[in-house]
């Protein structure tokens, strides 16, 4: 997995498949290190420039994704692209929408949807996926 990140760094979600996923909270700043090299940005408005390629999804703090159509072939693609590249999905927090997409993310790896939600928890927060809603949303995800 050639540019992917290291396996223990802060906030590293490792998927069954080995692919390696860094969830973080924008409020938390940016940890030393490798940079991504793709992110995706789960945020009710636009986020700051970077100097990495990014995809912005409309995502207001403790809701859903405000275009449910975009949210499945944009982590397809972020899955895809954890192959070989550091990607990065963020929130403000960290732990809500970043762990709904995280969720999602090992649906698309291939965790059942009913323990998708654990799986993250387990993995990446004890507090990823912050509402009923969110948790739902996990639970119905197409993958």
């Amino acid at each position: 997995m050639g540019t992917s990140w290291e396996a223990n760094a802060v906030g590293v979600l490792r998927l069954p498949s080995g692919r390696l996923v860094r969830g973080r909270g924008l409020r938390d700043g940016l940890p030393a290190g490798a940079r991504p090299t793709f992110a995706v940005y789960l945020l009710g408005a636009p986020p700051p420039p970077v100097d990495w390629e990014s995809r912005w999804l409309r995502w207001p703090d403790f809701w859903l994704p405000r275009d449910r159509s975009a949210v499945a072939p944009l982590l397809r693609e972020a899955w895809e692209r954890a192959a070989t590249e550091r990607v990065e999905v963020a929130c403000g927090g960290g732990r809500g929408r970043t762990g709904t997409a995280l969720a999602c993310l090992a649906v698309i790896d291939g965790v059942p949807p009913a323990e998708a939600v654990a799986f993250v928890r387990q993995h990446y927060h004890r507090r990823a996926v912050e509402t009923p809603w969110q948790k739902r949303y996990v639970a119905r995800f197409p993958g």
